[in-house]
């Protein structure tokens, strides 16, 4: 009998242990994905543009010590160039 309860509780913990083990790892996952509008990483700037529906848009990209200028994006990330030169990108309101 105190063999079977302490298999029991063994189990149990195992269980517990890989339960938490796996929420933690599926919280982490959003975090891993690329945010939607601009944003940059270490080296390189970004556009993600979040839809379902498939359109594409017009942003304006500000750039440093250059015109800004604007760009036809579609669903996904768009790479805009340098993170030390591209100083943001936003979207117009229109679509291309």
């Amino acid at each position: 009998m105190r063999v079977r309860n302490l298999l029991t509780a063994s189990l149990g913990s195992v269980a517990l242990a890989l339960a938490l083990l796996g929420a933690g790892t599926a919280a982490a996952t959003p975090a891993a994905a690329d945010p939607c509008g601009f944003y940059k990483t270490g080296s390189d700037a970004f556009y993600n543009h979040c839809t379902s529906d498939g359109s594409r848009v017009v942003i304006k990209v500000e750039v440093a010590l250059a015109p800004d200028y604007e760009t036809c994006v579609g669903p996904g990330r768009t790479w805009l160039g340098s993170a030390g030169k591209v100083q943001g990108a936003h979207y117009t309101g229109r679509t291309c």
